[in-house]
């Protein structure tokens, strides 16, 4: 029986059942959202009592006022404590952990961009340990870098376990991340933005409602367990004085930018030290402790730790000028040393600490050349703490709305805007758009063009090799090689040696040069025609570095070899199907963007 628009019908058919998956893997996504938001909640709770556990231990007490604390206890302990710490995560590090380091953010942003990568549960587990160990003994770390791992990586095993696409797995990991900062600063708003901002790269619509209520889940287990209290308490809300003064937040966004740089350089040059040192790797972070614990005991504890309280002490303006410019240098120099030497922890803390110290080292100063035209100096704090860190992190928008939730501050929001975009810029300039790209370029990541290009790094060329291709050996007669491209999908006959190692290429120019009737022509062999072998791929280059080679060349297939060094010759990648796969990366940019 012939049914005229069966076509037509089928397609309707398969758009509508298309429609309805859809459908339902979005409401799965909310419900996904709200488990990955109380998850990352419940993680944060207890990886902040197990800081305090390790605190306990270490220092004798758990509470993060280390600099009042800490006067009580033995000289020999404030020395030994990130000593035996940095031991433990030196050693631990080395035996345990992947690639011989401690795991943040730097491997959620490449977890986020490379689909084939994984956020291992058990390594999380480590991680987290690690973390807790390098915060509670002392290291100049924070707690925010290893929050958004352990969100990450709950928020991409939950989505691996659901068995959900790549758009999906994305976006609930990008849940875990904004659970993670949200939980962990009480800050639900700057969570979103951290997560879109920093990880995903991208504003995506699709993404937005997930990770909203994902972060406000997280902020309500936190809340629950430790109050709803502003992480940073402020003396009294800090205004902007006078109009004069936008005259002198340019300047503190200058100075910020280049103290972020300092600060980036280094946690980045430390290790290279050490290597020159020929220390073994696994003694790298003692060697850090050893230097965290003699300036503990020469009289600056305050470095030691996420560093919270001292930040609160300069933004109730409790320090001098001078007190603030030495804590903001020796703190970069200790988170470098913590950082730089392999301990866990994360960069934002210090960074905070560091813009608090600068700010109102700053304020004083403005208050000095103009007095009564500058706002008092704690202001200038809040306003440095937002430079600084927005500028490490290469997050600008989202660490604004962080120093806002964090201080409950609105009139210093311009004032905070207006130098943090200028020390961003600055540092970008300069030296590097964040401390994450800088540290994922050393490792030979690069993230060069926004989304799209991360989808192209995700793509690997043994998704799209083909094995239907014309093989031959120096020996095989131009009549073979004739017939066999007449019957290969790739126009070229790749010409191997007994080991199946590529020698050279036979194109169809090549073939039709060759004239029969001229003597010897028929006689020709594969050897003495082919040219000599284009630039070549493997297995486990990308999308991007195939486009880059297809640009280097105008033939319309590459060589697909085990590695580049004489190994075998496994197929070829056709254009055609380059060109594909890149449409069809850029289109699942444009339906995750636009829902």
């Amino acid at each position: 029986m012939h049914i005229p628009h069966a076509p037509r019908m089928r397609r309707w058919l398969m758009r509508l059942t298309s429609k309805r998956a859809a459908r339902h893997e979005r409401v799965l996504l909310l419900v996904l959202a709200v488990v990955v938001g109380a998850a990352a909640g419940a993680a944060a709770v207890l990886f902040r009592l197990g800081i305090e556990g390790a605190q306990s231990v270490a220092l004798g007490f758990p509470d993060a006022a280390i600099a009042a604390l800490v006067v009580g206890q033995p000289w020999w302990r404030i020395l030994l404590a990130p000593v035996v710490g940095g031991l433990i995560v030196g050693i631990f590090v080395h035996r345990f952990m992947p690639d011989r380091r401690p795991q943040a953010v730097p491997e959620v942003i490449d977890a986020a961009s490379d689909p084939n990568r994984d956020l291992g549960f058990v390594t999380g587990l480590k991680a987290a340990a690690v973390n807790v160990v390098s915060i509670g003994f002392g290291g100049s770390v924070g707690r925010e870098g290893p929050m958004v791992h352990l969100g990450a990586m709950l928020g991409n095993q939950i989505a691996r376990w659901q068995a959900l696409g790549r758009a999906s797995t994305r976006t609930l990991l990008g849940c875990g991340v904004a659970a993670g900062v949200a939980a962990s600063f009480n800050a639900p708003i700057a969570g979103v933005f951290f997560a879109l901002e920093v990880v995903l790269g991208h504003y995506a619509m699709r993404a937005f409602i997930p990770i909203v209520i994902a972060s406000v889940t997280g902020t309500m287990i936190s809340r629950a367990y430790f109050g709803g209290h502003a992480t940073f308490q402020l003396i009294e809300q800090y205004s902007i004085a006078s109009s004069w003064e936008f005259l002198a937040y340019p300047l503190l966004g200058v100075a910020s930018g280049l103290t972020a740089i300092a600060l980036i350089f280094a946690v980045m040059n430390v290790r290279p030290v050490l290597h020159r040192l020929r220390l073994p790797v696994w003694l790298h972070p003692a060697a850090g402790g050893v230097g965290l614990g003699v300036i503990a005991v020469l009289g600056l504890p305050h470095v030691l730790g996420v560093g919270y309280h001292a930040t609160n002490q300069a933004l109730a303006e409790a320090y001098a000028w001078e007190m603030l410019l030495l804590l903001a240098g020796v703190k970069v120099f200790a988170t470098g040393i913590s950082l730089g030497t392999g301990w866990g922890g994360g960069v934002f803390s210090p960074a905070l600490f560091i813009g608090a110290m600068l700010g109102g080292a700053f304020g004083i100063g403005v208050a000095e050349v103009t007095p009564g035209v500058a706002a008092s100096h704690g202001g200038y704090a809040v306003v440095g703490m937002g430079a600084v860190a927005g500028s490490v992190l290469g997050a600008p928008i989202s660490t604004i709305l962080m120093i806002f939730e964090l201080t409950g501050n609105y009139e210093l929001t311009v004032a905070v805007m207006f130098a943090t975009v200028i020390a961003n810029e600055l540092a970008t300039d300069l030296y590097a758009r964040s401390l994450f790209q800088k540290q994922l370029s050393h490792r030979g990541v690069t993230l060069r063009g926004g989304e799209e290009d991360a989808v192209l790094h995700g793509v690997l060329v043994r998704r799209l090799v083909t094995l239907d291709c014309a093989t031959a050996k120096r020996t095989t007669p131009v009549e073979e090689l004739r017939a066999g491209l007449h019957h290969s999908r790739v126009p070229v006959v790749f010409v191997l040696d007994d080991r199946q190692r590529l020698q050279g290429v036979v194109t169809v120019r090549d073939l039709a040069n060759v004239d029969e009737h001229e003597p010897g022509g028929a006689a020709l062999t594969a050897g003495d025609i082919m040219e000599r072998p284009p630039p070549l791929l493997t297995l486990h280059d990308d999308l991007a570095q195939a486009l880059d080679l297809f640009g280097l060349t105008k033939m319309g297939s590459l060589p697909v070899v085990e590695d580049r060094r004489g190994g075998r010759f496994i197929g070829a990648l056709r254009g055609e199907e380059l060109m594909r796969a890149y449409h069809d990366a850029l289109r699942q940019v444009r339906e995750e963007e636009h829902g």
